[in-house]
């Protein structure tokens, strides 16, 4: 290869590398500065001359006085006739993505373990199915489930308001058994060699999926239980649809986040206490990253080794 032509490859190769890094920069700071606006007025402790709390937007990016009166007033604030009521709608929120993660986890690996160590008929159309439907978004199927658990009394329910949480749970829970591909593909890569040795020994397949397969599958695990966690933690459409509007005591905490500034009562002052809310929400889900990032990362590239 002669020098002129090497020296341009590396030229061409040097101005390919300065625009993909330019591009990553730009969007890196699309992503971030709205997530540093709403840290910095989590934090922003203003005052007018008068004396009054400034609690609403300014044209300021960076705050001239910073504090903790948002997170103080958040915590002990009565919204919508509810006395503490963020910390009610975390307790709420925090029930629901707790029992979800339970019942949805166990069922995206029971499915799993059936699609990829079962063989029985129909499993190839079924697998084909469940990948067509989950090319659909699940809000599609939202007023559908309305009406299906207002049928039952557990949506929209007068007498029994608490009765929408436990709606809630099956909403999200029900059709969690069809993300089962990424769990499967890591099934796959168990040999089937332990099943089939286990069979012989008389196991049934509930016993092998819990005293091997289980006990192997701890990558798999953990992605599936934050999957499971973070959805229903972070989702607001299902939650406000099923809970509804006034049942504000049974709100979840994005419900009522949402709620401050743009529900029945809307207050454009609560958005710094509206920010401090978004920061403490986000705690949890940040936390249970880093400390598992590794579990998580090993789950996903297991699970796309085999389809």
């Amino acid at each position: 290869m002669s020098r002129k032509k090497f020296k341009s490859q590396s030229q061409n190769r040097r101005v390919s590398l300065g625009v993909s890094y330019t591009l990553l920069v730009i969007l890196s700071l699309l992503w971030l500065v709205p997530l540093l606006w709403i840290f910095l007025s989590a934090f922003r402790c203003e005052y007018q001359p008068d004396g009054t709390f400034i609690g609403r937007v300014t044209s300021s990016f960076f705050p001239r006085a910073l504090g903790l009166k948002n997170f103080r007033d958040l915590f002990s604030a009565t919204y919508y006739g509810v006395p503490r009521a963020f910390l009610r709608w975390m307790g709420n929120t925090l029930l629901i993505a707790v029992v979800d993660c339970i019942i949805s986890t166990f069922l995206v690996l029971s499915v799993a373990y059936c699609m990829s160590k079962l063989k029985f008929r129909l499993r190839k159309p079924f697998m084909n199915i469940a990948m067509i439907i989950g090319l659909f978004p699940g809000f599609m199927s939202m007023i559908a489930i309305y009406f299906l658990l207002k049928s039952v009394g557990l949506s929209g329910n007068p007498a029994h308001p608490e009765y929408s949480v436990i709606g809630l749970i099956l909403a999200y829970s029900a059709g969690a058994g069809l993300g089962f591909q990424v769990a499967k593909g890591f099934f796959d890569v168990i040999p089937n060699a332990l099943v089939e040795s286990a069979k012989l020994d008389g196991c049934t397949n509930f016993k092998i999926f819990r005293k091997i397969i289980l006990p192997l599958s701890k990558p798999i695990i953990i992605y599936q239980a934050l999957m499971s966690f973070t959805a229903p933690w972070m989702d607001f459409i299902f939650a406000k649809v099923i809970i509804g509007a006034d049942n504000a005591a049974h709100w979840t905490v994005s419900v009522g986040l949402y709620s401050l500034l743009f529900g029945t009562h809307p207050d454009t002052n609560l958005f710094t206490q509206f920010a401090a809310g978004c920061v403490i929400v986000a705690i949890p889900i940040v936390t249970l990253f880093m400390f598992l990032q590794k579990y998580y990362v090993e789950g996903v590239t297991a699970g796309a080794v085999k389809g």
